[in-house]
């Protein structure tokens, strides 16, 4: 099993994470955290790195749920969302499959929620794509 759904777009990165979180928000997610690579890793270790963002996407409705289901299933939230250049005109956007993620908890209505973030971030990735 994939743990990420993903998809290229013929974008700069910029446009394709401001694509990225409108699609976002019309499944319901937000971005709690933005994490810019690129920048971590030159100033932590003075790495060259391509253009590369972390997006913690969360959708505060399921999170609570979730929460009040699993109250450990914080450690594996938000679902990640990675924006990266590939070269001069293409970027990757790929997401956390929350289905994979949530295998290692036995509890059946967690899976049952994991499924329903699948198939909302299965619906940005294929947004994004057509």
């Amino acid at each position: 099993m994939a743990y990420y759904l993903s998809t290229q777009l013929h974008a700069n990165v910029d446009d394709t994470i401001a694509r990225v979180e409108s699609a976002l928000a019309e499944e319901g997610f937000g971005v709690v955290t933005r994490i810019d690579m690129r920048e971590t890793l030159k100033k932590k270790i003075g790495a060259d790195f391509r253009p590369y963002t972390i997006l913690g996407a969360c959708n505060p409705k399921a999170a609570f749920e979730a929460l009040q289901i699993e109250d450990k299933v914080g450690t594996m939230l938000p679902c990640n969302v990675i924006v990266q250049q590939l070269d001069d005109n293409r970027t990757e956007v790929a997401a956390i499959d929350p289905v994979a993620s949530m295998q290692a908890i036995d509890n059946p209505k967690l899976h049952a929620a994991a499924a329903e973030i699948r198939d909302r971030l299965s619906k940005v990735i294929d947004s994004l794509g057509s």
